[in-house]
Parts: C-alpha cells; structure tokens; sequence
C-alpha cells in the first residue's frame, strides 16, 4: 500500500502534463492537398462553383449515398449553399463565400453534427501551361476537445487522404470533359 501514493501521484503528474500539452497546442490549422489537372481552369471551375457538381466528386458527399441534401441560394457562385444531415457525414451547412472566376472559390464549412466547428474550405486554381494545380484547403481554429483527438488521430492524413481522393475524383470528371 505503500506504493499507491506515490503511483497515483506519478499518474497525476503525467496526466496533468499531457492536458497542459494538449492545451499548449496551436489552435489554428490548415490542411491541403493539390492535384496537377490536365484540363483549362474554366473546365474545372463550374466543377467546383456549382454545389451540385461539386458534390459528384466531394468524397465526404459521397461516402454518405444517403445523406439528405438541400441546395439553396443561386445555383453557384456566392451565396449557393447546401445543408446535409448523414449517419456517416455528420450535418452541417456549406455556402460559397468567394467566388473569383477559373482561379478561387472559398466556401464557410459550418459543422453541427457530431461536433460543432467552423472551417474555411478554399479552392485555388493555378493554369500552368496545358494543366492547371488545384489545390483543397481547409483552415480553422481547434478547440481542447480536437486538439485532443488530434494526438490520437493524424487529422492531417485522415483529412486530407479524402482531398486527395476527391481531387482524384475531380481531374478524372474534369479530364474527361476536356478531351
């Protein structure tokens, strides 16, 4: 019994470390992706200015075949939006804040669903040469409770495995409308 003190002591102090280092984390992040596109940024553009379109390569739309979707607002452009509630994705709402021509769409992410958060996702269209670089990002601030599931799961990877696979999913639809 002589032990018990000092192990729950030790086991404090540890624990008490690890929530001062969890917290000491930086609360702001950003995660992207980019995926060289053999097809002019006017192709790709409508791909991901149109909710609808965006939302035939979206991973996260698309690992949720069920999910209930509404569009609303125009059809594209700043002010198209869309709400979803999924067993698998969640429920959240998505509305296009900036919307610049072939090169920019940045849209409000606005998670409810399972845990509130506010994220920016942003599109950026680069031409080079007879391709074009499109890159997904996403950036945020994180609260105690992500910062914390971030030290047990690499957000970075889980995250941006899927912008990788949807903007796999992007240049093959893009692609093949160039052809």
């Amino acid at each position: 019994m002589d032990y018990l003190v000092p192990a729950i002591a030790v086991a404090g102090v540890m624990i008490a470390t690890f929530i001062i280092y969890v917290a000491m984390l930086p609360s702001a992040f950003r995660i992207e992706r980019t995926a060289e596109i053999r097809a002019p940024a006017a192709t790709i553009f409508p791909l991901i200015n149109d909710l609808r379109n965006f939302n035939r390569w979206n991973p996260f739309a698309q690992s949720d075949p069920d999910a209930k979707i509404d569009y609303s607002g125009p059809e594209s452009g700043v002010g198209a939006a869309y709400d979803w509630s999924g067993t698998r994705s969640g429920a959240g709402r998505m509305k296009i804040a900036t919307s610049r021509p072939a090169s920019q769409v940045t849209m409000n992410l606005d998670f409810k669903r399972p845990c509130d958060a506010q994220n920016i996702a942003e599109f950026t269209l680069l031409p080079n040469g007879t391709s074009t670089a499109v890159t997904w990002a996403m950036t945020g601030n994180r609260r105690f409770v992500h910062k914390l599931m971030g030290t047990l799961f690499n957000m970075d990877r889980m995250v941006g495995g899927e912008f990788s696979k949807g903007l796999n999913a992007l240049k093959a639809m893009a692609e093949a409308r160039a052809d």
